[in-house]
């Protein structure tokens, strides 16, 4: 039997609905993204640690309604009244805590696109009160929305996290690796990854392919 090996290829996520795990840990954050309709004021803001697929659900979103998405950071750039002819996704919020034009800029686009009757959803790691806005009317305003969590994954996820990490890299484990690593590492999004890119480039070095063992090689060398 053919042995299948690791390419250099480009990481290429899948972002459609269709490639999202539900599981407990985060399928009140789907019902909110797919009950977008009906959000209160039509805001929502969604929370969750690192990798836990704020991104993937801001595009689910974005299919959805037809919504604009555009990072946070980016904000003091850009054209805030035309945003706000539309729905928007604002990624990474609590990056822009103490960028005065950041924060100015996210206060009137949010302001702005709720007048013209569209909806908006702004992502971030934590709730509001822990991003550290400078700007209190804007503070305000992100307490006073709907929150929704991505919590830390379950078995299930964690598997299918894993699952589809190697998919947007092309690369197909042996069927024993993901079981193998869900048992082992940490429970987290970001561990996830990080094993997954880690395996990836020694896979790659040794052009051999993802197995079992290649994942216990590679976890006992993260532990010494």
């Amino acid at each position: 039997m053919a042995q299948q090996l690791s390419f250099d290829l480009p990481v290429r996520p899948a972002l459609g609905r269709e490639d999202f795990f539900v599981s407990p840990a985060n399928a009140e954050a789907v019902a909110m993204i797919e009950g977008w309709q009906g959000w209160p004021s039509r805001k929502l803001i969604l929370a969750g640690p690192a990798g836990a697929g704020k991104t993937h659900l801001t595009h689910v979103w974005a299919a959805l309604s037809g919504a604009q998405v555009i990072a946070a950071r980016d904000l003091p750039d850009a054209d805030i009244p035309a945003l706000a002819q539309g729905p928007v996704a604002v990624e990474d919020a609590r990056q822009i805590a103490g960028d005065r034009a950041a924060e100015n800029a996210l206060f009137h686009l949010h302001n702005l696109t709720l007048a013209e009757g569209h909806a908006l959803l702004i992502t971030a790691r934590g709730a509001p009160h822990l991003w550290g806005l400078t700007l209190p009317d804007l503070a305000s305003r992100m307490q006073g929305t709907l929150l929704s969590e991505l919590r830390a994954p379950d078995d299930a996820l964690l598997s299918a996290v894993l699952m589809k990490l190697f998919a947007d890299r092309q690369l197909s484990p042996s069927p024993d690796t993901i079981p193998y690593l869900a048992r082992r590492i940490e429970r987290s999004f970001e561990a996830a990854r990080d094993i997954v890119a880690a395996l990836d480039a020694r896979a790659l070095a040794e052009t051999r392919p993802v197995t079992r063992s290649l994942a216990a090689r590679v976890l006992d060398k993260r532990a010494d």
